[in-house]
This record gives C-alpha cells, sequence and structure tokens, in this order.
C-alpha cells in the first residue's frame, strides 16, 4: 500500500510535465494539507485517477495521515511544496 502511494506521488509530478502545469498537484497537495477537507472530499477530488477500491483506499489513508499532523505541520508541508517548486531543479528550461 504504502509502494502505491508512492507510485502516485511520483506520477503527478511527471503529468504535470506533460504540459498541463504543476497547478494539478498544488491542488493535490494543498487539498491534503487542509484539515477542513473531509477523506470523502479529497477521494471525491481524486477520483479522476482512482481506477479500483483499493487506489481509493490508499488515498483516504493518505488524507487521513495529513489529518493526524498539527496544524503547524501542515503549514510545514505547504512550505516544503513552494521550497521544491520554486528552487532552480523545477525552473523550466
Amino acid at each position: 500500500m504504502k509502494l502505491v502511494v508512492v507510485l502516485m506521488l511520483a506520477a503527478l509530478p511527471l503529468y504535470c510535465y506533460a504540459g498541463s502545469g504543476c497547478q494539478l498537484l498544488e491542488d493535490v497537495l494543498a487539498k491534503g494539507a487542509d484539515p477542513e477537507t473531509s477523506v470523502e472530499e479529497y477521494v471525491d477530488f481524486m477520483s479522476e485517477f482512482l481506477d479500483n477500491d483499493k487506489e481509493r483506499e490508499v488515498a483516504a489513508g493518505l488524507k487521513q495521515c495529513f489529518l493526524r499532523q498539527s496544524n503547524e505541520t501542515l503549514a510545514n508541508v505547504m512550505v516544503l511544496e513552494n521550497a521544491i517548486f520554486d528552487s532552480l531543479l523545477c525552473a523550466p528550461f
């Protein structure tokens, strides 16, 4: 199950790099880190990318992991996201 989460999070940046922009990845992370978004809302948001019940279960587990974190930790996740996207490694060629 952890492997599915890792693969899902690894596939999103590749999807963004393919020309659609990174708004999708930012939205996934923002909804994941938002304590106001319920597990059901998050799974519904991700439903376009979830093909079966096992993947829905993994997405729900990922959101539940975010919900267990403190607000400070969630804010740090967003700071980390911004630092990664603003780094030279993610700069367009």
